[in-house]
């Protein structure tokens, strides 16, 4: 897992810092920075760069922003994104703010086909910083910064090789290369008596390579270095450019230290000076002059190899444009390639989506189909039921008639509560008929006189069950009668 491309403050190192975690994974967080206003989106000039892989076009250039209000709350706006936003499920309406709190849903975009979640799916939390330090996504300028630094070869020149003491008098003496530390210690363990007579001897193995040969041409060769030929410098292969590089590197290197070993050799020469005073003055003078010798040599050798880096330089850039334009074409292309598989999927898409608009169009029909059948026997069970209804009613009525006119007692208007009928067969109630008896001795209708009395336990029945089936008040007064009489009875 790659580190974030920014780095841990010390105030914010070991505090708590706001951040969205992406549901899932422990990559790809985003951080909230107190005060900054945090955008993110596919395009160039956001804070958080996200490029769907599976569908590039799902987040939006400039998706949505989140910032704080006054009040120091977070807030987020959908920045009328094609795909929309969404906050714990509900999506949120354009150019619109909305407060977040801690264990808020944030999602991007929508789930693809046969897919139950979202590509960019976050939770708002509130975490450690060592926590959410390893799990951040780098930002969009610091992505773009260390592209650069990718593509961008490093320019190698003679200053960076060049030591402190590369200014004034001394000039001559920082362009030279070294000479073997071995010789300058030869020298001083001779004394005063003599100086090496023969100072290509005591030069360092590695500069002894480096001395020119001039037996077949009138340039110098310097079997040290390779040289940079034509078909090398329009090669288009930028990896044999940067191991040109690395190899010209190598040998800058190697002349710093000749340089590092020719001071010390002055320091010798100086040294050697000082002990041996006028007496060995010409091999001092000789050998002063074979350093120059060599500092010339280094000089040219420098300046020769200066310009085979600026060309190598040159080409390498060539070929780094070239490859760049490669880049941009072959993205343009795979674009362009995403693009149409996206419209050939929308297309299926909407060919499935009017393929199930016919089908749920069929089936509405059907079922507005049935349901003015079911109307229409609806309403015929409604006239039944009317009609059975009015039966009813007129039954009740038919016996309501046949209860006033025919089961009630002529004496109490009451329907008859234990029916007694008389020898003229006429009935009565038996309370009635005892206490109309109590004063005359005949028949309340025909006035005959009463011989006999008979209990019709047929009337009583039949006028049980119609009364069941009459209303509750009729009932209750019915049941109050026939204690009150049975009262009256016992009494």
């Amino acid at each position: 897992m790659g580190e974030p491309g920014f780095l841990v403050t010390g105030d914010r190192a070991g505090g708590r810092s706001w951040c969205l975690r992406r549901v899932g994974m422990s990559t790809g967080w985003l951080l909230l920075e107190d005060g900054r206003e945090v955008t993110v989106g596919r395009g160039f000039g956001v804070t958080y760069q996200l490029v769907s892989k599976i569908c590039p076009l799902m987040i939006s250039r400039n998706h949505c922003v989140l910032k704080q209000n006054p009040e120091g709350q977070w807030t987020i706006t959908d920045n009328k994104s094609l795909n929309g936003v969404w906050l714990n499920r509900q999506r949120l309406e354009p150019l619109r703010v909305y407060s977040i709190h801690k264990g808020d849903y944030i999602q991007l975009g929508v789930p693809l086909e046969n897919k139950e979640n979202a590509e960019y799916e976050y939770e708002v939390t509130e975490e450690d910083w060592e926590t959410i330090y390893p799990c951040l996504s780098p930002k969009n300028d610091q992505m773009i910064e260390k592209n650069k630094g990718l593509r961008t070869k490093r320019k190698f020149s003679l200053d960076e090789f060049e030591g402190p003491g590369a200014e004034g008098p001394s000039d001559l003496k920082s362009k030279i290369n070294k000479v073997s530390c071995e010789s300058g210690q030869s020298v001083k363990s001779q004394g005063k008596g003599e100086v090496a007579s023969t100072p290509s001897e005591n030069l360092n193995p590695k500069l002894a390579a480096l001395e020119p040969s001039k037996k077949t041409t009138g340039a110098p060769i310097y079997p040290g270095f390779p040289k940079v030929t034509e078909a090398q410098q329009k090669a288009s292969n930028s990896s044999a450019s940067q191991s040109s590089l690395q190899l010209f590197k190598v040998t800058m290197s190697r002349i710093l230290k000749l340089k590092i070993q020719m001071q010390e050799k002055q320091e010798a020469v100086k040294n050697v000076k000082k002990q041996t005073q006028k007496g060995n003055s010409k091999k001092i003078v000789k050998m002063e002059q074979e350093l120059q010798d060599l500092q010339s040599q280094l000089c040219a050798e420098q300046a020769q190899q200066q310009a085979r880096v600026e060309q190598l330089e040159k080409t390498f850039q060539e070929e780094e444009q070239h490859l760049q334009d490669l880049e941009i074409v072959q993205g343009e292309e795979d674009l362009k390639e995403q693009l149409a598989q996206a419209l050939q999927e929308h297309r299926v898409l909407m060919e499935e989506l009017n393929r199930s608009k016919k089908d749920f169009e069929a089936i509405i029909q059907a079922k507005n189909k049935e349901l003015e059948q079911t109307k229409v026997g609806l309403c015929v069970l409604q006239e039944e039921k009317e009609k059975m209804q009015a039966q009813k009613e007129e039954v009740l009525s038919h016996m309501n008639d046949v209860l006033e006119n025919e089961l009630q007692c002529i004496i109490c208007s009451e329907y008859f509560i234990e029916a007694v009928t008389l020898n003229c067969a006429h009935s009565f109630c038996s309370y009635c008929i005892s206490e109309w008896m109590k004063r005359k001795i005949e028949c309340p209708i025909c006035r005959k006189n009463i011989e006999s009395k008979t209990y019709s336990l047929v009337l009583d029945n039949c006028i049980n069950k119609m009364v069941d089936n009459l209303s509750s008040e009729v009932k209750e007064r019915r049941i109050v009668l026939i204690r009150e009489r049975k009262a009256k009875r016992l009494s």
